[in-house]
């Protein structure tokens, strides 16, 4: 068992960030932050202002813009990010945060105390710390957003501290690699906040920990793909759980791919509630997700523990492979079909749609909404590498991530 990750440290004044909607229009969030009127941009890179971010950090003020050259690398720029509203962006390609052998306060490479920081398109690796727990970026402040950015091989992606009145949006963005291998440590590891949105990103290959663990009371997590490659191969990391919400808490699973690989650390896949169901909500809605199981002799697809008391909701998914659907057994099962690699155009390319007379084809059911309203219908799909792409609306809902008449989509 995973510990939480700490309490945090500084008291702040209260503040109220709002996560996302599931889906807003666009399927994807591309553009990058405008300055406000009153943030001044600062500039970072070869010829600019300040030669590297720490030092652009230092000096901006609340609302400020943070322009990083993406051209050269940075490396042993750690700090500690004070200020609110803060908006940090590559431009001219995507910068290179390397940690380098260093680290802020003990906690990782970029320590985010302000508010409503919006990180958006940087490249981050080499956090490491004295106790095994080092992020890229360790989140401390309230209200956090990150976009269209690459962490890799560090001891954690993202780590947040406990805040109940936090939102978390992550979309966009490439996790890999990350955890030291003790399974204490993961591609993204969130704590008790209020929300997490996480939308449209590839986690994959989490060195023995987890590509997604979220301890938030609400959580949404739509559009995404992970997946792994096998044990012993070049770059994998045998991950345990692809998703873990060890508190259960209102969630939502949705038109995700989840692959396990072969020899992977841990045959769950989805775990909810098996740390104790201490969220005050514990309703799980998995819908239209296609579940991939690539160990041929172990596996289970929804494990949830046993003091969720609430019957999970399974819909519209597919599940192929071996293994147990969902070990509750009260679990709310409609429209979900087993399936093998016949069913799907081609399955080793990761081209998911449904073959031509796949009995996935217009086999869904009407998915209705959550018991607070949400809206379970898919209305994207993921598209690789970390993008998404409108899901088509033709004939009957076909069962699983993917539509068969979508437009064509890049694979891999």
């Amino acid at each position: 068992m995973t510990p939480a990750p700490p309490t945090r440290r500084r008291l702040r004044r209260t503040a109220r960030w709002v996560a996302a909607p599931l889906l807003a229009g666009a399927v994807t969030v591309t553009a990058a932050p405008s300055a406000t009127a009153a943030g001044a941009v600062l500039s970072v890179g070869p010829g600019k202002t300040f030669a590297t971010p720490c030092a652009a950090f230092a000096r901006a003020a609340d609302g400020d813009v943070v322009e990083i050259d993406g051209s050269v690398a940075y490396t042993g720029d750690v700090c500690t990010v004070q200020r609110d509203r803060l908006t940090v962006r590559g431009v001219n390609g995507r910068p290179r945060i390397d940690a380098g052998g260093r680290n802020a306060s003990g906690k990782g490479t970029w320590v985010v105390v302000g508010d409503g920081v919006v990180v958006d398109n940087v490249e981050m690796h080499g956090a490491r710390v004295a106790d095994r727990n080092g992020a890229a970026l360790r989140l401390e402040g309230t209200g956090f957003t990150l976009r269209r950015s690459y962490l890799h091989d560090n001891e954690n992606g993202i780590l947040s501290g406990a805040d109940a009145s936090s939102d978390i949006v992550v979309e966009n963005s490439e996790f890999a690699r990350n955890g030291y291998g003790d399974g204490y440590s993961h591609n993204l590891y969130i704590g008790h906040v209020r929300s997490l949105t996480f939308r449209y990103n590839f986690s994959h290959d989490a060195n023995v920990g987890h590509d997604l663990k979220s301890r938030a009371r609400t959580n949404t997590i739509a559009y995404n793909r992970f997946s792994s490659l096998p044990a012993g191969q070049a770059g994998s990391g045998r991950p345990s759980y692809e998703i873990d919400l060890p508190n259960a808490g209102t969630s939502v699973v949705l038109g995700n791919v989840v692959q396990q690989p072969a020899g992977s650390s841990n045959p769950g896949m989805l775990s909810y509630g098996t740390e104790g169901a201490s969220n005050p909500g514990q309703d799980l809605y998995v819908v239209n997700n296609t579940f991939l199981n690539d160990d041929g002799v172990r596996g289970t697809f929804v494990l949830v523990g046993s003091g969720v008391t609430t019957p999970v909701r399974l819909q519209n998914n597919v599940f192929a492979g071996v293994g147990t659907v969902v070990t509750q057994a009260g679990a709310v099962q409609r429209s979900n079909q087993r399936a093998g690699a016949a069913a799907f155009v081609d399955r080793a390319r990761y081209d998911l749609t449904p073959a031509p007379g796949s009995g996935l084809v217009d086999a869904g059911t009407a998915s209705g909404t959550t018991a607070g309203g949400v809206a379970l219908t898919p209305v994207a799909q993921y598209r690789h590498p970390a993008s998404a792409a409108p899901r088509p609306v033709v004939g009957a809902l076909d069962v699983g991530a993917y539509e068969q008449a979508g437009p064509a989509r890049r694979v891999g």
